[in-house]
């Protein structure tokens, strides 16, 4: 089968694995996919199985500006994927982007599969600070997310809260949630990377990986460490990533030396994929500390499945769709004396975990989008 994905980022240069990464290389494996490739992002180029199409005309860096005036060429150069490659299934994730894959598959008679992998338009507006311009960023995000999902012919998203809030709005959508890489995250010796970061044996590590942006409170992780240290001494926080469009890791930088924390805080930078389970196998407590209410509601955070893999204990605020899933390693807080609490308890009593998380690697949810394949191709 030929796939054509128009995924939500820059496929070869972003520097964080998605879920269409993890997928679709799979996916690879047994069908030709094809991807677009939107040059907005500054990492390194990573290799891949899918066939790239360059399709950036105006090489702009800021996405609001790139999408936009790209537009057109996007256009243009999907649906010239679609004629000339024999695209069989189109699955657009992209908002604007995803607006020209629905075009170019109703035009040449194809199906065509919208994989919502978050709330777009709260998504889009989080990086907007004027509460005016966020308005209008959500409106108008939300008018062309509806137009592409009113066109689609089958909708899939990632979590039970996502699939209940789009039928919500008189949309059915499959459920394939985010997963793992069960192969990579699994339990690991840490003691060389704790020695690598300067961390002792005897260190309490509370660690977080992923984007370095507002919607995660890594400012209060910081802002808790005092009396974290105050109880344990030897507590370090490990933060690994980076920030890609704001100047939050700025801030978090300028907060750890206004609380004089720098003997306990570690900036690693954003790590190479296949490095995180190293990192996580440091950590004696993992957080996701998930902010906006508006997303704790419907998120299902990859993280949370690495962070078992690794059978790591979980430090969270409430995310009601990974706490159906549930866990002997969850602690759940809703205020910093909670957050205090279940960081103390996992202090005073470590526990070793056995998580099999079988039904949720990457290659039982690329089997569960090539089902779709085929059930929408005979349809």
């Amino acid at each position: 089968m030929k796939i054509l994905l128009v995924s939500t980022q820059d496929y070869i240069h972003h520097p964080i694995l998605s879920r269409h990464h993890n997928i679709f290389e799979e996916l690879a494996t047994r069908h030709e996919v094809h991807v677009p490739h939107f040059h907005v992002s500054r990492g390194i180029e990573r290799k891949t199985r899918l066939v790239v199409h360059e399709a950036t005309q105006f090489p702009f860096k800021n996405p609001l500006l790139h999408y936009t005036f790209n537009a057109p060429y996007h256009l243009h150069v999907i649906n010239k994927i679609v004629k000339e490659q024999g695209i069989d299934i189109v699955v657009a994730a992209h908002v604007l982007a995803g607006t020209a894959a629905i075009h170019a598959a109703k035009k040449n008679e194809i199906p065509v599969i919208f994989d919502l992998k978050d709330w777009f338009p709260d998504s889009a507006a989080a990086y907007m600070k004027n509460r005016i311009v966020q308005w209008t960023v959500r409106n108008v995000v939300w008018e062309i997310t509806r137009r592409n999902l009113k066109n689609s012919n089958k909708i899939t998203t990632v979590s039970p809260s996502l699939v209940d809030k789009l039928k919500g709005f008189g949309f059915n959508a499959d459920l394939i949630t985010n997963g793992v890489d069960t192969n990579l995250f699994k339990p690991l010796d840490g003691s060389l990377k704790r020695e690598e970061l300067g961390i002792s044996n005897d260190d309490f590590v509370i660690g977080y990986i992923g984007s370095i942006e507002r919607w995660y409170a890594i400012d209060e992780l910081i802002r808790s460490l005092p009396e974290i240290i105050t109880y344990q001494k030897n507590t370090k926080l490990l933060i690994v990533g980076g920030s890609l469009f704001t100047e939050y890791m700025d801030e978090l930088h300028h907060l750890v030396q206004d609380l004089n924390l720098q003997n306990h805080v570690i900036f690693t930078g954003i790590a190479p994929y296949e490095d995180l389970p190293k990192f996580i196998s440091c950590m004696d407590a993992c957080t996701i500390p998930l902010l906006p209410p508006q997303w704790v509601d419907i998120a299902l955070p990859n993280k949370f499945f690495e962070y078992s893999a690794c059978q790591k204990p979980i430090v969270m605020s409430p995310i009601p769709d990974v706490i159906k899933i549930g866990g002997p390693n969850l602690f759940v807080y809703r205020t910093k004396q909670e957050y205090f609490e279940c960081i103390k308890s996992i202090i005073d009593k470590p526990v070793n975990y056995d998580i099999n998380l079988g039904q949720y690697s990457w290659k039982e949810k690329s089997r569960q989008f090539e089902s779709i394949f085929n059930l929408i191709s005979q349809s």
